[in-house]
Parts: structure tokens; sequence; C-alpha cells
């Protein structure tokens, strides 16, 4: 089974999804993700979805499911590069990806997590 890489650039970590998601893909990506964050205490979470020209509500809930586990382990996620066709997808298939956020590019991603965080430390 193809695992998806997870890369830690300083207390973010990037995973490029760059195959279509098979559903054990996917629950791997999960639990590989889940046992990084809480290794490495990493505040944030890129996902670079640009490879993707295609997507199913499986993906969009996947997406979703991440991004409800990061928050639960004190993580933002961000999911970057999101095709237009994808997002018109996702869309039409009724998935908002409720608590996720977004941006066009992985520059603009970190820029969103840095903010993130700033913003839970002016907080506390």
């Amino acid at each position: 089974m193809e695992r998806i890489p997870i890369l830690r650039m300083g207390s973010v970590l990037l995973v490029t999804i760059q195959v279509d998601m098979q559903d054990q893909t996917a629950m791997a990506l999960q639990e590989d993700l889940a046992e990084k964050i809480a290794k490495t205490g990493a505040s944030g979470v890129l996902i670079d979805i640009s490879a993707l020209e295609i997507v199913d509500s499986f993906v969009g809930r996947m997406l979703a499911s991440i991004s409800g586990i990061a928050r639960i382990l004190s993580a933002t996620t961000v999911v970057v590069g999101m095709q237009p066709a994808v997002a018109i997808t996702l869309v039409e298939l009724g998935l908002s990806l409720e608590g996720v956020r977004t941006a066009l590019n992985v520059e603009r991603g970190v820029q969103l997590l840095e903010r993130a965080r700033r913003g839970a430390s002016l907080e506390h």
C-alpha cells in the first residue's frame, strides 16, 4: 500500500497528495498524521492537493476528517493548491469542508498558519 510522505518544516507538517486517494491510503494518512502531530507537537498542517484534478465525496470527507483530528491535537490545517474544478466539485457534492481553512498555495498557507499561531498566542 502506498503511504503519503509527511515532511516537517519547523512547527508545520507538509503533506503533498500526488496520488489518487484510495480508502486504505487515506486511512493510513490520517493515522500517520495524527501520530506525527502528537510526536512533533506541530502547530500546523499544510495539505497540498494541487496535483489532484478530481475529487469525490470520500476525499472531501477525508480532508474534513484530517482537519478535525488535527484540531483536536491543537494543530491548524490549511488545504492549499485546490484546482478550480476541485472546488466546484466539492460544492456540487455539498461538501463545504467545515472547519477547513484554504489558501491558494503553500506560501499563503504558511502565512495563514503564522497568523493563526500568533492569534492563538495572543489569546493565552
